[in-house]
């Protein structure tokens, strides 16, 4: 099993930036990709970037691409995601998952972030 702690939300003005970070602990060795995923109130959750665990690719939904960057620090085996230009649509619970290609096996228990207009 892996273990995934997200840190790093709160509340920011639009134009603002925050930078989140996902914490991965476990059995790392059956990580292939890591993604970060978004859910605002009322709405499904959604898909904002992912990096593979080598760290190698990116991937980033159209609505965050240019804003928002996904990076690995392999020492602290660290996700981060860095969101810049925080827009009020940017507002949801923000997740970090991890699994073997394909799926997202597991999840980390998420974190608020606020944009205010």
């Amino acid at each position: 099993q892996v273990q995934l702690v997200e840190s790093g939300g709160g509340l920011v003005q639009a134009g603002g930036s925050l930078r989140l970070s996902c914490a991965v602990s476990g059995r790392t060795f059956s990580i292939s990709v890591v993604g970060w995923f978004r859910q605002a109130p009322g709405k499904e959750r959604e898909s904002v970037a992912a990096i593979s665990w080598s760290g190698s690719s990116t991937h980033y939904a159209n609505s965050v691409r240019g804003r928002f960057t996904i990076s690995r620090d392999n020492a602290k085996n660290t996700v981060y995601l860095q969101m810049n230009s925080l827009k009020p649509e940017d507002t949801a619970v923000y997740y970090c998952a991890a699994g073997p290609a394909g799926t997202y096996d597991d999840w980390g228990q998420g974190t608020q972030v606020t944009v205010s207009a």
